[in-house]
């Protein structure tokens, strides 16, 4: 008799959905708050805080929406044994065609081809709305319709070339690993992991937005200035066109060893009044580079990601656990996405962690901006980016410690402010 590992995924599942949905709530309570918090009044406009609270209500009576139909699919795939059956059909659409079901590389792609576009049909309505109402009502899309269904295109080609050999590639690994296949399956997507970050900015980000060199100027002159004093191997400095999709902005860095390279959103340098506020974001991007944050996070994620494998490597052959989900066979792909189901609790678990990593990592780069005696320039760029982005000015405490991968506004302000009282004493 077959485990009830099903059932036990289920009730795991939906015990997460109504846990999450409890933060939800308190979230969505925190937002509809009529005033701002002690820490922001007379800081951030009523105008701005109106706006965001409008932005922020709409989003989240939209999110209960998205995940209770999500949960409602899910579990209806997993109860009613869709996947065995979705596996059966690919099989014999294989067969129709006059290739080798038999071959479980083309059966698997045929599977995930299947798997793809459905996920296109089930999410298309909710991007939709997404972007051409909610970020529409609220002045943040910038993009046509046109320019959406072509975006949509190039992902679809992408995952068309890119797909087949990675998926490929991994069944051939689990194939052949024996004892080993742990490593070689780390060993794969680490190397993998290594290529996609060198060709992503190079290749693929330029197929979906315009890079150009940022101008001559005072900009780029504190800039190169900045990253020269901390010894970063500046190469190039490009701007981005994110307006032509968003009006949201950012700033990011990328690039190994002796070649990196930093990227300007045009919104950030049209929401920021002068070049030190945007100097000083840079100075917080380059206090995770000079702070090792980058590296110890990629170190974090390959070491989750090995012990990941790992386990995949003890349960891949468990004729009980296939049963349980209504297979008969054991498919290499369906036993990953099966074991991804099993070992959800410790996922959640694991993203917990990582975020409280992260936010001890947000807080640090920005001490380093304010020894760098950014503090004024910073502490006036955090609000500007949190007023025109229409963040959340009021979140939920608990919400925000299991959500927030950085920390929200009034706690970024306090710590800074905190440090100069300590200097001060």
């Amino acid at each position: 008799m077959a485990l009830p590992y099903l059932e036990a995924v289920l009730c795991f599942m939906i015990l997460m959905y109504i846990f999450e949905t409890y933060l939800d709530i308190r979230q969505h309570r925190a937002l509809k708050l009529p005033t701002l918090p002690k820490p922001l009044l007379g800081v951030i406009s009523d105008e701005k805080f109106e706006r965001s609270r409008a932005y922020s209500l709409d989003k989240s009576y939209f999110h209960f929406v998205h995940e209770a139909v999500t949960i409602l699919m899910d579990t209806t795939i997993l109860y009613y044994r869709v996947l065995p059956w979705f596996w059966k059909k690919s099989g014999e659409l294989v067969t129709n065609v006059g290739l080798n079901a038999e071959n479980q590389i083309i059966h698997t792609l045929a599977f995930l081809a299947g798997a793809m576009v459905w996920s296109q049909i089930t999410d298309l309505p909710f991007s939709l709305y997404s972007t051409f109402v909610i970020e529409a009502r609220h002045g943040f899309n910038k993009q046509t319709i046109w320019l959406f269904i072509r975006d949509m295109i190039k992902g679809i080609l992408l995952s068309m070339i890119l797909g087949p050999p990675i998926v490929a590639a991994i069944i051939y690994i689990v194939q052949i690993g024996g004892p080993y296949l742990a490593i070689y399956l780390w060993g794969f997507m680490f190397v993998l992991a290594l290529l996609m970050m060198t060709i992503y900015p190079i290749v693929i980000a330029p197929l979906f937005n315009k890079f150009t060199p940022l101008p001559e100027g005072v900009l780029r002159e504190k800039i190169e200035k900045l990253a020269a004093s901390l010894k970063f191997p500046l190469k190039k400095l490009f701007v981005v066109d994110g307006s032509t999709r968003s009006s949201h902005s950012n700033a990011y860095m990328y690039g190994f060893f002796k070649n990196k390279r930093i990227v300007l959103y045009d919104t950030l340098i049209q929401q920021c009044s002068n070049e030190d506020e945007i100097v000083s974001v840079i100075a917080h991007e380059l206090g995770h580079w000079k702070l090792n944050h980058t590296v110890y996070s990629f170190v974090a994620v390959q070491l989750l990601m090995f012990l990941q494998f790992g386990g995949y490597t003890l349960v891949r052959n468990s004729k009980d656990l296939f049963e349980s989900f209504g297979f008969e066979d054991q498919p290499i792909i369906i036993g990953l996405i099966i074991f991804q189901h099993t070992i959800i609790p410790i996922q959640h678990l694991l993203s917990f962690c990582l975020n409280l990593v992260s936010r001890a990592f947000e807080f640090q780069a920005d001490a380093f901006a304010k020894n760098l005696g950014y503090a004024p320039q910073l502490r006036v760029a955090l609000v500007k980016l949190q007023e025109e982005n229409l963040s959340a000015m009021n979140t939920d405490p608990w919400y925000s410690a299991y959500h927030y991968s950085h920390p929200p506004l009034v706690e970024r302000l306090q710590a800074l402010e905190d440090s100069d009282s300590k200097k001060e004493d």
